[in-house]
């Protein structure tokens, strides 16, 4: 009897998907709107008259904002739960968004506008523990790693925004800012936190500290910093790379690299569902093994078509699968009330992981005029995540 009533219990709940998804579709329209300004990018600078820099740095602010926000955010969401935090967050989102119309017209305005707009950032870290609450052990790869899908609402960004911006400036803020409302709204109804789900009592710094003080709390931002932090590095980078070395048009480039993103996404919840049935650590092992093979591969620059593209989609598959296992690794060996404290710094380290690379290969294209020492370095990256995380994150346990 009690077997069977494991068994029931091991089962999600319709709370538990009704959760996972508008958490999902959430996660995807904080993200569009984090985005809002890299489509743009090449528009603003021409208004404004920017250097090159000065363009990335406006491109960057709102990322790196995003990024380190996870902290507090996640452990906010410790304390005071999904249900209050998701809707906020999502609505006090459209201020930053409705704001760049009129802030276009001054740089110093602008970045302003791009700081705050990193707040659409954050939700990754609300997200995560409210889906490791709802869904037993067995199941909490899969679902994390289908909440993980949310990142391709900067691909959305990337493709829509600047053809709704065609059919008007300021229509795509416009548009975002109403979906933003609309899903705040649906989700004060919809998004619940479990009953049961234990309420820390201490201070935010408090809690915080406790995250930090954690090993695995490290241990996990590594792992995520390579996988992660590489799908943000091509991300970034990849359409760069591809016009430089291959002498694609910008449209190619472009198409090229959303081909990875999309590969990336699909990916995610195959490493969070594998992390269901084999351990974690050994899904993130073997997909790191496969980028280190990869990435050698491309070192000796093969031509494009077939081997090229094929070593960048293997890459995709593998920094993916990546990211999908390494956080059904931090539901495993995490403590459930610290889940939101470790996620928001883990989610941090990940994001930001991925403004290394790009700067790296510029450099050392700029001083070798090549890009093979690049890729060589990800390579040794990639295997030794392969190796600490089968060596030692196979026996971590949850204190």
């Amino acid at each position: 009897m009690d077997g069977v009533d494991e068994t029931l219990a091991a089962k999600p709940s319709a709370a538990a998907y009704r959760n996972l998804v508008v958490a999902t579709v959430g996660f995807t329209l904080t993200f569009w709107a984090w985005d809002l300004i890299a489509p743009l990018g090449s528009d603003f600078k021409d208004r404004l008259g920017l250097s090159s820099f000065q363009q990335s740095l406006l491109v960057a602010v709102p990322v790196i904002v995003g990024s380190l926000g996870r902290v507090p955010v996640g452990a906010l969401t410790d304390r005071y739960g999904a249900r209050l935090m998701f809707p906020l967050v999502s609505a006090l989102t459209i201020v930053p968004v409705l704001l760049i119309i009129p802030a276009r017209g001054g740089y110093g305005t602008m970045l302003a506008v791009a700081f705050l707009l990193g707040l659409g950032g954050t939700t990754f870290a609300i997200g995560v523990p409210l889906v490791n609450s709802w869904f037993p052990p067995a199941r909490r790869g899969f679902a994390i790693g289908v909440f993980g899908m949310g990142m391709g609402g900067v691909a959305l960004s990337g493709y829509f925004t600047p053809r709704i911006a065609k059919h008007g400036e300021n229509l795509p803020y416009v548009v975002v800012a109403i979906a933003l409302a609309a899903f705040a709204v649906l989700a004060v109804f919809l998004i619940s936190d479990r009953p049961d789900r234990p309420v820390p009592t201490t201070s935010l710094g408090t809690r915080l500290g406790q995250a930090g003080r954690l090993r695995v709390t490290w241990e996990l931002s590594a792992l995520y910093a390579i996988g992660f932090g590489g799908i943000v590095a091509f991300g970034v980078y990849l359409p760069t790379y591809l016009k430089t070395w291959y002498d694609l048009s910008p449209t190619e480039a472009g198409t090229k690299a959303a081909g990875f993103a999309l590969v990336t996404v699909v990916f995610r919840p195959i490493g969070g569902w594998l992390s269901d049935r084999i351990h974690p650590a050994t899904v993130t092992s073997s997909a790191l093994a496969v980028v280190a093979l990869f990435a050698v591969v491309q070192a000796f620059d093969p031509t494009l078509n077939p081997m090229g593209t094929l070593s960048f989609l293997v890459m995709a598959a593998g920094l993916g699968t990546a990211s999908g296992s390494v956080f059904a690794l931090v539901a495993q060996v995490t403590p459930q009330p610290q889940v939101g404290s470790v996620t928001g710094i883990v989610g941090a380290v990940g994001g930001l992981g991925g403004f290394v690379p790009p700067l790296v290969m510029g450099a050392i294209y700029s001083a070798k005029d090549s890009y093979s020492i690049g890729f060589m370095l990800l390579s040794d990256l990639a295997l030794a995540g392969c190796v600490y995380a089968y060596g030692r994150m196979r026996n971590a346990k949850a204190d």
